[in-house]
């Protein structure tokens, strides 16, 4: 290709297995990689300074055309472990929720699940780097990610997100997928699709070069994380968004 495809990836764990093919070398001629946390890559993609990113499905309506560019993504059919709202108290003596800055899909969860399913009005406060230490009392906070793997170590209560969609809707959730902005050749979509495919075969490796001792990873890629969007994970994003708040 005579230009290299600008493409932003997350900065997570949980992406290891879909980057892992690019980090072996695969389409480097084709692919220029960057890493960054969720919303971020969003804002990258809304303003073009990127063409394919692994963005928050709450994005989707904010862009003027978007095109689905892989058959995996950030996922989950049961717990999703790293997406959970902490607190010291129940549900019902919760206050306050301090919320993450660094995902909207999950902000948005957050919003819908208060309203429809636990039938809560806390209120709901934004936030910046290093929040978590004021997660304490009756604030509580969503926490997304590596630093909600770390968090399950010290809070009394764990709401996770996932979970509590599934309970409510009886379907998985898609936290990320990876879109373009403007279409792009098929035969570069057809290599991507493949190349954000392969790190599910090889989990073992992964895991192996991971020193995260807080969470036992190959439970969270094989348990808690499911990379495939089918057809169930594409109506879960069809009715989140249409509950979009």
């Amino acid at each position: 290709m005579e230009q290299k495809i600008r493409v932003g990836a997350v900065s997570y764990l949980n992406t290891k297995p879909l980057v892992y093919g690019f980090e072996k070398g695969l389409m480097q001629q084709d692919i220029e990689l960057q890493f960054d946390y969720p919303a971020n890559v969003a804002a990258k993609l809304l303003n073009n300074e990127i063409d394919i990113g692994l963005i928050p499905v709450a994005v989707l309506p904010k862009l003027q055309e978007h095109y689905v560019v892989s058959d995996f993504c950030i996922g989950a059919s049961g717990p999703v472990a790293s997406v959970c709202l902490f607190s010291d108290v129940p549900l019902n003596e919760i206050k306050q929720i301090l919320v993450d800055y660094q995902s909207r899909t999950s902000a948005a969860l957050l919003k819908i699940l208060l309203k429809e399913y636990w039938k809560i009005n806390p209120e709901l406060v934004d936030t910046g780097n290093g929040y978590q230490q004021n997660i304490k009392g009756t604030t509580a906070g969503l926490i997304i990610g590596d630093r909600a793997l770390l968090q399950r170590q010290h809070s009394n209560y764990i709401f996770d997100l996932a979970e509590a969609w599934q309970q409510m809707t009886g379907l998985p959730f898609v936290f990320a997928a990876w879109i373009a902005n403007k279409k792009l050749p098929q035969n570069f979509i057809q290599s991507f699709n493949e190349t954000t495919g392969i790190g599910l075969k090889h989990i073992e490796e992964i895991v192996s070069t991971i020193e995260f001792n807080e969470y036992d990873m190959h439970q969270y890629y094989t348990q808690n994380i499911d990379y495939r969007l089918d057809e169930k994970k594409l109506e879960a994003v069809k009715l989140f968004l249409s509950k979009l708040i």
